[in-house]
């Protein structure tokens, strides 16, 4: 089984200030980029379910043509550095998406 992990070349979180984080996906290839894209796998509803957040709660969800990327910025539960907080630099957010399996997307 593939998954995103294995067909990105990055995926990453960070800050996108003390109340979001941002999770970027790039990926080498246009062709893997467009097969991504045009399957419809990353969307609100998924990241919801995988960050076990409201879909409100996902502020922003952008597909890069030129960069073969994908942006989704989400509310933090809590703010960054707050008592309580696991990741202050939410550089850690990520891993949900990288076991994303993916076969269907590149063998469909």
């Amino acid at each position: 089984m593939k998954t995103l992990y294995d067909i990105a070349k990055v995926i990453r979180s960070k800050n996108a200030g003390p109340f979001s984080i941002t999770l970027d996906v790039l990926f080498e290839s246009e062709e893997t980029y467009r097969k991504v894209k045009d399957s419809n796998l990353i969307n609100r509803s998924l990241i919801a379910k995988l960050y076990k957040i409201p879909e409100e709660s996902i502020t922003e969800l952008v597909y890069f043509d030129q960069a073969h990327g994908i942006k989704v910025t989400y509310d933090r539960k809590i703010s960054s550095g707050t008592i309580g907080d696991r990741d202050v630099y939410g550089a850690q957010q990520h891993a949900p998406l990288m076991l994303l399996p993916v076969d269907d997307v590149i063998c469909g």
